[in-house]
């Protein structure tokens, strides 16, 4: 078995200004996995559903949207775009890291007890019925509704005189100068691909000496994929028609002028995956942003973990690019053209109104706009006044989150901003506010995580200009990602200084804002404030020992702290009191955490976890989870808040904050949940997730074989309730009623 598992994996894969940034050499502890937490006596073998499994189910999921035709025709184009550059991420990542595993002889048995072949193995299986169907839904339901709005992916030989005399032109002088066709002979070896690239796979016979040749042409990334065929606002109205073509066809039609004397015989289209999943130690690394750099650059020649082709290749160029890629047989994906569906999201993005989902403008915060006169808010008085809890995108970022650090860089009573963060775009007002509050004079701490997976080149771009504004940047705790959401900010009053503080589940990103679902809390608790001060001098000096009252962090005190609240209402349910435990993550898979739920179930406590994407959890085993209930809920906005809600015998906790229940959230990452204090806050957030789980919300339901079933249809037939729908207006309901 060692030396099959090794075959197979084989195949593979504080500064100043002047100062540069560091990573701080202020270790925290991370806890040793403790036996004790798991259950007593006789153990399942078979509690936990495998997580890489779960995933692909999550990804099916956001198929069956796609598949959905009561939904908007180009919210259904958009998720099958969504599950093409979701699944990319799954193979670059997780399956390229389960086969480096193998590969070292690292892998291990998963907690569902499958050997690693055995999970390499369904994960490929699974994987390539999902692509098939994934290829299916677009060829036999999207396409066609498609054309039958007017919008049209056309062929060569489709188009009329004039059209393919206009792509003529677009060819020659946008797209002919940048292509580069490279031969395969004796003087050029096979030349490096690109991991994601699409490509041409072209033969061309020299018609003198009569030998045949292979060549590979590279689609250029530069160019939009799709070409529109009538000018870029074709089909913004109604009834006009829009006609794109892929960019990858206009080359093949013109292959004859990048291979001049020559004779090409066929073509077709290739893709590969590469493992693209950073390796950087910090501990080895005297500078981690040259260290992280450079791993940039090595990601591009990660191994291929799989090759995708289309369905006309000629065996023996399937077999020539296997062989030169290195790809197991079950590597190679055989699919319809075209590839790479990624590409739909510009025929998503079309301005059409009737086909997308109504319009939505965030609106300000109820409580941002009490007692204010002028266009825009003091937050700090209304900070004051209470607590703000904020719920995205219902609630606007740009007036809230946004207006909190902008008003803190402009005002002069502002002694210091210390800002983590992990993504945001390059373009970025809380960047430039961070910037402005630098260059004004004040103390700016950011705390930047250059490892964000797949953000990690922009995050260097910003930190590097944060650096040269007098902005203090420093990346964190050695051997930790720092992902918790915080921003404190100091502020002096007439009583002396006030701390102001924002703790949230989601990033600092406005753009993502507008369709992330996310929580917030606006505070200027005393006990918060303190936590924050004590944690940003942990992560950007040495405070190893720092003790937190309203904060759970991790990798200290997340695990320990939830097991321990789910204990107390296993005691409270004992006691005769109120007890449940509400949980709502994106992935659930950490071993401890689902043992704890499953003996509150077992000591008769209710127990529901509504879960976006992996969930190892198996409910409604009898002996072991009957009283466990999970759902999914997947919708026009990206659920991805993190809730921890517990009845505590009568007087609801609730915590928010930016951990999953996943190994890398509680032992490897900095994450900070805080405990809400408002009875209003606590009330919507308790509320809320009756309603998550409420039977008459449409929404996914797991059952203990581990299988996922849509319930979106009443006995009748009727549409149940979409939960964000409702949210939209119940805020609209609540603005009607503050104007009167």
């Amino acid at each position: 078995m060692d030396s099959e598992i090794k075959r197979r994996g084989a195949s593979l894969y504080g500064s100043s200004e002047t100062a540069p940034a560091r990573a701080t050499q202020d270790r925290i502890d991370i806890p040793d996995f403790a036996p004790s937490l798991l259950p007593s006596g006789d153990i399942r073998p078979d509690r936990f559903l495998d997580r890489e499994i779960s995933w692909l189910d999550f990804n099916a999921r956001v198929l069956e949207l796609a598949e959905d035709p009561e939904l908007f025709l180009l919210e259904r184009v958009n998720f099958l775009s969504i599950f093409a550059s979701n699944l990319d991420e799954f193979f670059m990542v997780r399956v390229a890291g389960l086969k480096r595993r193998i590969a070292t002889g690292l892998a291990v048995p998963s907690a569902a007890g499958l050997s690693p072949i055995e999970q390499l193995e369904k994960i490929m299986q699974d994987g390539y019925q999902l692509q098939q169907r994934h290829a299916a839904v677009f060829a036999e339901q999207i396409r066609p509704a498609l054309a039958q709005e007017q919008i049209h992916l056309t062929t060569w030989g489709e188009l009329d005189d004039a059209a393919r005399a206009e792509l003529h032109k677009i060819f020659a002088e946008k797209v002919f100068p940048i292509l580069t066709p490279l031969a395969v002979d004796p003087a050029h070896p096979f030349p490096y691909i690109s991991g994601l690239s699409l490509n041409l796979a072209v033969v061309v016979r020299n018609p003198i000496s009569e030998k045949e040749l292979f060549a590979r042409v590279k689609v250029p990334d530069q160019l939009p994929r799709l070409m529109s065929v009538d000018g870029p606002r074709a089909g913004n109205v109604a009834g006009r028609i829009a006609r794109f073509i892929p960019l990858e066809e206009v080359i093949a039609v013109h292959l004859d002028q990048l291979f001049p004397g020559m004779e090409v015989l066929e073509h077709h289209l290739f893709r590969v995956t590469r493992n693209e999943d950073l390796e950087v130690e910090e501990d080895d690394a005297e500078n981690l942003l040259q260290a992280l750099e450079k791993e940039l650059l090595r990601r591009r020649f990660g191994p291929p973990v799989r090759l995708e082709v289309t369905t006309d290749i000629n065996p023996s160029i399937r077999a020539l690019l296997s062989r030169e890629l290195g790809v197991e047989e079950d590597e190679v994906y055989n699919l319809p053209a075209p590839l790479d569906l990624r590409g739909l999201s510009v025929i998503a993005g079309i301005d059409r109104g009737d086909l997308h989902y109504p319009k939505h403008v965030p609106h300000t915060s109820r409580y941002l706009n009490e007692s204010e006169t002028s266009k825009a808010a003091n937050v700090f008085a209304a900070m004051r006044r209470r607590d703000i809890l904020l719920h995205h995108p219902y609630d606007s970022f740009s007036t809230s989150v946004q207006a909190f650090l902008e008003q803190a860089a402009a005002d002069p009573k502002v002694q210091a901003i210390k800002q983590t963060l992990y993504r945001t775009s390059g373009d970025s007002p809380i960047v430039d506010a961070l910037i402005d509050a630098a260059e004004a004079g004040k103390q700016v701490l950011a705390l930047v995580e250059i490892k964000a997976r797949f953000d990690e080149q922009a995050n260097i771009s910003w930190a590097r200009k944060l650096e040269q504004a007098g902005v203090h940047v420093v990346y964190g705790i050695v051997g930790l990602k720092t992902h918790c959401k915080l921003s404190l900010v100091v502020r002096q009053e007439i009583d002396g200084l006030r701390r102001y503080c924002h703790i949230g589940t989601g990033n600092y990103h406005p753009r993502t804002a507008r369709y992330y679902e996310d929580l917030g809390l606006l505070t200027a608790n005393d006990q918060v404030g303190q936590d924050l001060s004590r944690l940003f001098n942990q992560l950007s000096g040495y405070a190893p020992k720092s003790t937190f009252k309203r904060l759970l962090v991790a990798p200290r005190s997340v695990r320990s702290g939830l097991i321990d609240r789910i204990e107390r209402e296993i005691a409270n349910k004992q006691a005769g009191l109120a007890a449940r435990v509400v949980i709502k993550v994106n992935s659930m898979v950490d071993e401890a955490i689902i043992d704890s739920l499953y003996r509150a179930s077992q000591a008769g406590v209710t127990v529901d976890v509504i879960v976006r994407g992996i969930c190892s959890v198996r409910p409604g085993v009898p002996g072991l989870s009957e009283n466990v209930t999970v759902r999914s809920v997947l919708g026009r906005f990206l659920e991805h808040s993190r809730v921890f809600a517990f009845a505590n015998g009568g007087e609801p906790a609730v915590f928010i904050g930016s951990a999953d229940m996943m190994h890398r959230n509680l032992d490897r990452r900095v994450e900070a949940l805080v405990q809400l204090n408002a009875p209003e806050d606590i009330s919507y957030l308790m509320n809320l997730m009756d309603r998550y789980m409420n039977p008459a919300v449409s929404s996914w339901h797991l059952d203990e074989t581990g299988c996922w079933t849509r319930h979106h249809k009443d006995d009748d037939g009727a549409p149940l309730e979409d939960i964000q729908s409702w949210l939209l207006a119940s805020r609209a309901r609540q603005r009607a009623v503050s104007r009167r």
